[in-house]
């Protein structure tokens, strides 16, 4: 696995128990994945010498992130290696006007869209917007504010922005950051739909799930999406295969989709283990980074469904310094609440940044939700 994060941490984890050897390509010793794993190379994903050593003796290779060029792929594919996903599958995760422009292409549900390189360009799309809203006699029918996207990059909201008027477009535009802007959606709220599919062409699709965001990061993921009509679930399960089969992903697609009046569109696209899977280690027959190993070396995919009527994971962001250390908090959560199941990343401590996850079962979701929450605020505060 390219990438030596938290997700290929748990990855590692699931190898072990298929009897799979998981070799991390980390770019430090101090990396989460790197702590753990016993055969680590450090290296770059942008360097394709590195990848081609990195490479040998591999049955397959993989990724924690979208990062590794296209062409750092295509070359290692066109050498032997089995890399999933592909060159051709992974630029739709790593390129927003190119996921859009397919997306549409395959007849999506996607936002209005436009690619821009100038203010103007941005001033002419919120017009479109208004008149389009003016056509659907929509109370709200100013085309402002805008959300502008950076085509590559990004994520945890970084390269995302809300732009309430021309004024906040100009130093955007100035920056020279290639971008596309997109109408922002009256969500009910976000929902993600996360698949597998194997080489051979077996796909097997998780139960839709709720994600909550805080300032552009995802806070909690509810699984199965509270009061989601079966229709509706059935509807997302479908298209996620059908993006998965169309794209032609070998490897875990995650589609983070948002729930509207009219119905579900299409946000964004992750083609590795997801955050909005996380729930799956306990939550799920099979967890999401088994499905990924299972899927990028031709295993049959294994069942998806739940272990509880309702699960929840709550994401542990790292709190301010000082208080008691997070060995301390695990021990008074444990003592508190034994069913809440704990996993931490090996990461430093920095205010906001991930640094690990806890997951509650049970049969109740507005309870399970509680401890979950309650879970997660103790150990990032201690209170």
């Amino acid at each position: 696995m390219v990438g030596g994060g938290q997700l290929a941490r748990m990855t590692h984890q699931a190898a072990i128990a298929l009897g799979q050897s998981l070799r991390v390509l980390s770019e430090s010793p101090d990396d989460s994945a790197a702590l753990v794993a016993a055969d680590v190379r450090i290296g770059t994903h942008t360097d394709l010498a590195a990848l081609r050593e990195f490479a040998k003796g591999c049955d397959a290779v993989t990724f924690d992130h979208e990062h590794v060029p296209t062409g750092h792929i295509a070359a290692l594919a066109a050498e032997g290696v089995k890399i999933y996903p592909g060159a051709e599958a992974i630029v739709f995760a790593q390129d927003k006007q190119r996921m859009r422009e397919r997306l549409t292409d395959l007849g999506a549900p996607v936002p209005l869209w436009r690619p821009v390189s100038s203010v103007s360009d941005i001033s002419d799309f919120a017009a479109l917007v208004a008149a389009n809203r003016a056509a659907r006699s929509d109370a709200s029918q100013s085309g402002w504010p805008v959300v502008a996207k950076a085509v590559r990059g990004g994520y945890d909201g970084r390269g995302v922005w809300m732009l309430d008027g021309p004024e906040a477009a100009e130093q955007l535009v100035a920056s020279g950051t290639p971008l596309i802007v997109e109408e922002r959606v009256p969500l009910r709220r976000e929902l993600a739909a996360l698949v597998a599919r194997s080489p051979f062409g077996q796909v097997a699709a998780y139960p839709v799930v709720e994600t909550v965001q805080q300032d552009g990061i995802c806070v909690e993921v509810l699984a199965p999406a509270p009061g989601l009509s079966e229709e509706r679930a059935l509807e997302a399960q479908q298209l996620a295969i059908d993006l998965a089969n169309a794209l032609g992903v070998v490897g875990l697609l995650a589609v983070e989709l948002f729930e509207t009046e009219a119905g579900i569109v299409v946000n964004e696209l992750a083609m590795r283990p997801h955050n909005s899977g996380h729930w799956t280690i306990e939550g799920a027959r099979t967890s999401q980074f088994e499905q990924h190993l299972r899927a990028v070396l031709d295993y049959p995919m294994g069942e998806t469904s739940l272990t509880a009527p309702a699960v929840v994971m709550a994401n542990v962001l790292g709190g301010q310094p000082g208080g008691m250390s997070i060995d301390e908090r695990m021990h008074h959560l444990f003592a508190s609440d034994p069913g809440a199941r704990v996993h931490l990343y090996g990461k430093q401590i920095r205010p906001g940044r991930k640094i690990g996850h806890v997951t509650v079962l049970g049969d109740d979701m507005t309870e399970v939700r509680a401890r979950a929450v309650r879970a997660a605020k103790w150990l990032q505060e201690g209170e």
